[in-house]
């Protein structure tokens, strides 16, 4: 790899650390907002399941930390034991965000629809894109179709992420819309939620830059070869 790679990618990762960071330190501050309304992530999530008209989705608890998800396959919004089990703003955010999903998945939303056609394709091309890639690059020379292959493969990646922008902020729009029309939190706890999810959104922008920037550098190193 060239040194512009090696400069962008530190560049990226330094990036992704900064709001990974920053993400990390609004939920810690927000997790000790404690609701005043006494309501667990569960709770949260049920009601607005209820208020939307949603009665085929269940709420469950999952290990670990940060692992929320909505899951279309088997309709399951699945909440880490933090959010799941606690009362805070933090929770009562992501629990309502996760939710949004599911509002999105029962009415149609067209861009989650559009991702979840290219899981399948994603799910499959990540374990194996970036050896073809390199590949590509080692035998330019040789057999430069190798490395048009796998920017095409790349390609795909890269829609994934940008097209996962549209419906994460959707989510937390109809999760804030929600939480603030059902007057569930109050304002420091809203102003809370807000902020949290504002930079879990930001983890998905860094994602689609860090995978469009990548996807630049890779057609530049096969144009160069064209160009030779």
């Amino acid at each position: 790899m060239g040194s512009g790679y090696l400069i962008l990618a530190g560049a990226i990762m330094l990036f992704s650390w900064l709001v990974s960071s920053q993400l990390k330190s609004k939920f810690e501050l927000y997790s000790k907002l404690q609701l005043r309304n006494g309501m667990s992530g569960r709770e949260i999530a049920e009601k607005m399941l209820a208020d939307n008209g949603i009665t085929d989705v269940r709420v469950i608890s999952t290990p670990g930390q940060l692992t929320d998800h909505y899951n279309p396959t088997d309709k399951t919004v699945n909440l880490s034991e933090a959010v799941y089990n606690h009362r805070n703003a933090a929770a009562a955010a992501v629990a309502a965000h996760e939710c949004g999903h599911a509002v999105q998945h029962a009415i149609g939303y067209e861009w989650l629809t559009m991702r979840s056609k290219l899981v399948p394709i994603v799910s499959v091309a990540s374990n194996f894109v970036q050896w073809i890639l390199i590949a590509g690059i080692l035998i330019i020379k040789v057999f430069p179709g190798l490395l048009l292959i796998g920017i095409i493969i790349f390609a795909a990646t890269t829609l994934f992420s940008i097209i996962t922008l549209p419906v994460e902020y959707d989510a937390s729009n109809r999760a804030l819309a929600w939480l603030e029309n059902k007057h569930m939190l109050t304002q420091e706890e809203q102003a809370g939620a807000k902020d949290a999810l504002k930079w879990a959104a930001r983890t998905y922008v860094v994602a689609a830059i860090g995978s469009i920037a990548t996807l630049l550098y890779y057609i530049s190193i096969y144009s160069g070869s064209r160009r030779n």
